[in-house]
């Protein structure tokens, strides 16, 4: 295949990767400023799908991001690629970040206390654990003559799913918010600037066209 890669990265090497990739963090936070400053698209919608997915990093659908990011730009008329490359703000650099003000706002909202404190029948890590077993174990279920039992999963999601969904809006659309109002300004004057160097060389390129001519036209 032509992107298959030639030599096939192990296990660990691809969970390291994921966590620091091979040019660093700084290297990929340029890389994707760098692509969506030049965009081709107008400022306006390239900072609404910078909006789409911050927002979206902010919400409990691991997994589906990239496609709720790419909905919701779709849906606010901003650009899907800007949507896309903003997901980049949830990385597991800021995923522990997230995931407790989105949590601790959840909570609050809803009258539960704190995340880390609300521990009735389980621990906050330990209530993943739990979920991901009940998952496998009713996904085996189908096949099986075992019994399903979804308590864990129902404890999950009362107690992790549902407080990080409600409480990731407010400070997903904050952070959207200032995602946006601080890219909208840069990315137009980029593109301004941009087309300024443009403007520019075309007219040296012109200039320079029109002095060949009079050359050639110069009678000897």
């Amino acid at each position: 295949m032509v992107f298959k890669r030639r030599d096939k990265r192990p296990l660990w090497k691809a969970v390291a990767d994921f966590f620091w990739p091979r040019g660093g963090w700084t290297r990929a936070f340029h890389y994707v400023k760098h692509r969506l400053r030049r965009l081709p698209d107008p400022p306006h919608r390239i900072a609404r799908g910078i909006f789409a997915g911050i927002f979206v990093t902010f919400s409990p659908f691991f997994g589906l991001h990239f496609f709720l990011a790419a909905a919701l730009a779709w849906i606010m008329r901003g650009n899907i690629v800007a949507a896309l490359l903003s997901t980049f703000v949830g990385n597991p650099l800021t995923f522990v970040l997230i995931a407790a003000s989105s949590l601790q706002t959840g909570y609050f909202l809803l009258g539960m206390g704190t995340p880390l404190g609300h521990t009735v029948e389980r621990s906050l890590g330990g209530k993943f654990v739990d979920a991901g077993r009940d998952l496998k174990h009713n996904l085996w279920a189908m096949f099986t003559d075992a019994p399903a039992d979804w308590s864990h999963l129902q404890l999950f999601y009362d107690e992790v799913f549902f407080p990080y969904m409600i409480g990731g809006v407010i400070p997903g659309m904050i952070a959207a918010l200032i995602g946006y109002y601080v890219s909208l300004p840069v990315i137009q004057a980029y593109q301004n600037r941009r087309k300024g160097a443009l403007k520019a060389k075309l007219a040296a390129l012109k200039e320079k066209a029109a002095h060949k001519a009079d050359v050639r036209n110069k009678p000897d």
